[in-house]
């Protein structure tokens, strides 16, 4: 997952690090290396054997984060490239071994039966496929959202998820804005009704062009099948699109403070951008229960403005939510809220504590995964709406059997 914004980046790095140590540093405790076994059992003092499948920006970023809970040991990665693999193997010092390359690096990752729970951040087209190996092989997994680019794909992950807890495995889902105090608060406070009957709603992820550092690979027509994947962003295929890559931050958080599936979308996207499949802007009408219109627009293009917002507009008040920014209700119950901060970083940091606990604890509920499929399969109803040019209801969208299947020839397997 990434949030390609400038303004977001910026604040992410100024305040990652100092907010970590502020709230974190000294919850780093001295912790040995149990069998399997145990680590899925009681232990509380066990150090959970890590494997991060795709090595790139955000799971580098994401590995630190793991390292300074403490619970963790990295002992083994995979990644398609073996730059990217090296680079991360020579930092957290995973043998030379246990390095796994290919689209298939995290098969054999988990032959090596080195893993007690993998780290998926790969692009979101592989998500499924290697969800289901991970249960299949009795590990844990900690999944980057979107879970799937179609319906088969979030279908395949809620079937994994419930195998997982069948087996006493964990399994999460890496939103950032559910672990929030002030979110939580504002949306329970919602759901008891304190700005009464929801009448509307607006979403909106609102920022400047993504992934263009990749334009240069498109400039002669030929991109290498490396550099498509490298690319990956600019590919409806491998990311789901803009909608289901992105967007789906704050459309996870309508559907939250609803707890509702839309009954229909009717909407409508454009490209603007000189190379990829995806699409700049996006303008999306659901249709809730009880008559509730959700308004969602996007863009990533253009500069001089960002935001990543949800409000609800209730008979008596209003929720308004900002994932860089704040969080409060107005109206006859009012809430303060206040300023979320680096949510980025610390909501990370929060699943990341929550996923040891529940590994270490033996908590196999898996909560975070309904709630990702339901805005998953929300965001998909928008983009195939725009795509259909008329409205779709639920029942399309979950029935749907239609997949994106991305070009992968030249590939290494």
């Amino acid at each position: 997952m990434n949030i390609k914004s400038s303004a977001v980046k910026d604040k992410a790095n100024k305040l990652g690090r100092r907010q970590f140590l502020k709230n974190a540093g000294a919850a780093a405790l001295a912790f040995t290396i149990v069998e399997p076994q145990l680590v899925r059992g009681s232990a509380a003092n066990s150090k959970i054997k890590l494997g991060l499948v795709g090595c790139g920006g955000r799971g580098t970023w994401l590995a630190d984060l793991f390292q300074k809970h403490g619970g963790y040991q990295f002992t083994a990665a995979a990644d398609y490239f073996q730059d990217k693999v090296d680079a991360f193997g020579e930092q957290y010092k995973i043998d030379k071994n246990q390095r796994f390359t290919g689209l298939n690096g995290y098969k054999k990752l988990l032959a090596g039966k080195a893993v007690d729970a993998i780290i998926i951040q790969t692009p979101p087209y592989f998500h499924p496929e290697q969800a289901a190996a991970g249960v299949e092989a009795g590990v844990h997994v900690y999944l980057a959202k979107p879970i799937a680019v179609d319906v088969p794909g979030c279908m395949s992950i809620q079937q994994s998820a419930q195998k997982a807890g069948a087996q006493k495995l964990c399994f999460l889902v890496d939103f950032q804005t559910r672990t929030h105090p002030f979110y939580r608060e504002a949306v329970k406070r919602v759901q008891y009704g304190d700005i009464g009957k929801i009448v509307s709603g607006e979403a909106a992820y609102l920022c400047d062009a993504t992934w263009s550092q990749y334009y240069p690979f498109f400039e002669n027509g030929n991109i290498s099948p490396e550099n498509r994947l490298r690319a990956w962003g600019l590919s409806r295929e491998l990311s789901g699109d803009v909608i289901t890559e992105q967007n789906i931050h704050v459309l996870d958080v309508a559907t939250w403070i609803l707890d509702e599936h839309p009954l229909q979308a009717t909407g409508f996207s454009y490209r603007y951008r000189p190379v990829g499949t995806c699409h700049d802007t996006n303008s999306v009408i659901y249709t809730f229960p009880g008559d509730v219109l959700l308004t969602f627009h996007s863009k990533q293009f253009g500069k001089a403005y960002d935001d990543l917002l949800c409000r609800m507009y209730g008979a008596n008040g209003v929720i308004d939510t900002h994932y860089f920014g704040s969080v409060s209700i107005s109206g006859d119950k009012p809430f303060k809220g206040g300023d979320v901060g680096n949510l980025y970083t610390d909501g990370a940091v929060s699943n990341i504590a929550d996923f040891h606990a529940n590994i270490t604890s033996g908590k196999y509920a898996n909560t975070t995964v309904a709630p990702s499929v339901r805005s998953n399969l929300t965001t998909i109803m928008g983009r195939l709406a725009a795509d259909k040019g008329a409205p779709v209801s639920w029942e399309e969208v979950s029935n749907s059997q239609a997949t994106l299947t991305p070009d992968l020839t030249g590939l290494v397997l």
